[in-house]
């Protein structure tokens, strides 16, 4: 229980100072007016309330990132409380709150339009065309888990779940953003919340009864536990595996939809650096409910490995012990709020990822999206896509969705990178940013190089792959001094 203390102390102090540095860095001027009203068209341009955008952001982040990635990467032992709280603090919460502010002073521009002002031209191509890829395929996943969920849940076909999802995709879309995803988040995230104290309450009360020995961080236990940790070493492995709750490319691709939405440049830390901490804890907690419900680590790591005994059809999975701790702890009440969280917290990360494939668009094609003729114009072809890829691709695209994880950290080390050149060209300490860019690059690059052709890399030796990784990592910190300082020069000239 110290460590899981200290870890959401840790979490709350790096909002409280670390979060107030990033925000002195950033420059923010609560009385520079906002997109929200210098742009407001009704649509994706609107005034909202704080806290309804907290929500907001909080659930376009979190998804089931901080459940389902804190739980397989609570199988690599108690090290994964490092990476989630370093993480967190220094490079996830700083890289949404940046990214999300950049929006802000740039009108409330999509990521790859702000990773063409900083990092140029070629970048801005390539990136409009990765990130559409990776929010379509985020946005397909997204329909066809919670589809068959509530498939083998109810009974109706999945064909009518997968209608049905896809017509809320639409509708979300298509729609102001105060109308389905301003009215229907604070519930949602409301849900998600209550789910993880429960689950911490949990946690407390069998701790407390003698029910639950946790694991400790200790300098015994600061080990791979993982079955076979010659394949699955923590560098880079863990750092794929626990994005959301540490550090993830995908918020970046969010951060604008809440950007369009800011009163003042006074909520920016609250909405964006919040969010972050607050996923961090619920990353925190489903970690050490991972690592302990079972007994320990070993428990975990066999359960996951092995079918069930008394049902050998069923290989027990994140979304199962979701379900088990839930209703193990929480009760019938657990029960359903487990149904909720699994189903609803999928739907609202692949609801605002359509919507921000078609922002991406339209900012990309310079196509005002007041008018429905507009939106609709890109909507269409984007959901045929989607629609193409869910019904055609089926089983294939679980393949494909290995490919996400990679391309996630891949998203992150750019935007990064994208910061680190703002602060230098205002003579501020890049190394705030470029640190985390220079290490989530090693990371990318040596998991590209080391994971098995199934997860989408080389499967070279790993001592290759590391050595490799680390010096293109150092490479690509050369080229951004050496970028750094000709843009310096031109402009002083």
């Amino acid at each position: 229980m110290i460590t899981l203390a200290v870890s959401v102390t840790l979490l709350i102090l790096g909002y409280l100072v670390y979060g107030r540095v990033a925000e002195r860095f950033f420059g923010t001027d609560p009385d520079r007016a906002t997109p929200a009203f210098t742009k407001n068209d009704g649509i994706d341009y609107i005034p909202m309330k704080g806290w309804r955008v907290f929500m907001i952001q909080f659930l376009n982040i979190a998804g089931l990132g901080p459940i389902f990635g804190a739980i397989l990467g609570a199988m690599y032992g108690p090290v994964v409380y490092i990476w989630i709280v370093l993480g967190c603090i220094f490079m996830g919460a700083t890289h949404d709150y940046f990214g999300g502010m950049l929006s802000v002073r740039n009108g409330g521009a999509s990521l790859p339009e702000l990773v063409g002002t900083y990092l140029g031209r070629p970048m801005r191509m390539f990136l409009r065309a990765f990130t559409l890829l990776l929010l379509v395929f985020v946005g397909v996943a997204f329909v066809s888990g919670p589809a068959k969920l509530l498939y083998t849940m109810s009974g109706f076909s999945l064909t009518f779940w997968l209608g049905l999802i896809f017509f809320y995709y639409i509708l979300a879309t298509l729609l102001p953003i105060d109308k389905i995803i301003g009215l229907l988040y604070p519930f949602f995230g409301a849900a998600l919340i209550f789910m993880a104290m429960g689950v911490f309450g949990g946690l407390i009360f069998n701790w407390a009864g003698g029910n639950l020995t946790l694991m400790e961080l200790t300098p015994a236990s600061l080990i791979n536990f993982q079955p076979d940790a010659a394949t699955n070493t923590i560098f880079p492995f863990l750092f794929i595996v626990v994005s959301c709750g540490a550090i993830s490319g995908f918020h970046a691709t969010q951060s604008p939809l809440m950007a369009r939405c800011l009163k003042s440049e006074r909520q920016g830390r609250h909405i964006f650096y919040g969010a972050m901490i607050a996923e961090g804890i619920v990353a925190m907690i489903w970690a050490t409910a991972a690592m302990n419900y079972m007994g320990d680590v070993h428990g975990l790591n066999y359960a996951f490995t092995h079918p069930l005994a008394d049902n050998p059809s069923v290989k027990p999975d994140p979304a199962w012990l979701v379900n088990e701790i839930c209703r193990s702890w929480l009760g019938k009440a657990g029960a359903i709020i487990a149904v909720v969280g699994v189903v609803a917290c999928p739907v609202t990360s692949g609801d605002t990822a359509f919507r921000s494939a078609r922002l991406t668009i339209a900012d990309m094609l310079g196509l005002q999206q007041k008018k429905i003729s507009s939106r609709l114009l890109i909507v269409v072809p984007v959901f045929t896509l989607a629609f193409i890829l869910t019904f055609v691709m089926k089983d294939e695209f679980a393949r494909i969705w290995k490919f996400v994880g990679i391309s996630n950290q891949a998203l992150a080390a750019i935007t990064c990178w994208t910061i680190a050149m703002y602060l230098g060209l205002r003579g501020k300490t890049h190394l705030i940013m470029s640190l985390p860019a220079l290490f989530i690059t090693a990371v990318c690059v040596t998991y590209l190089l080391s994971a098995p052709h199934s997860g989408g890399g080389l499967a070279l030796p790993m001592k290759t792959s590391v050595l490799i990784g680390l010096t293109a990592a150092a490479a690509a910190f050369v080229l951004f001094l050496a970028v750094l300082k000709k843009k310096k020069t031109e402009g002083g000239q």
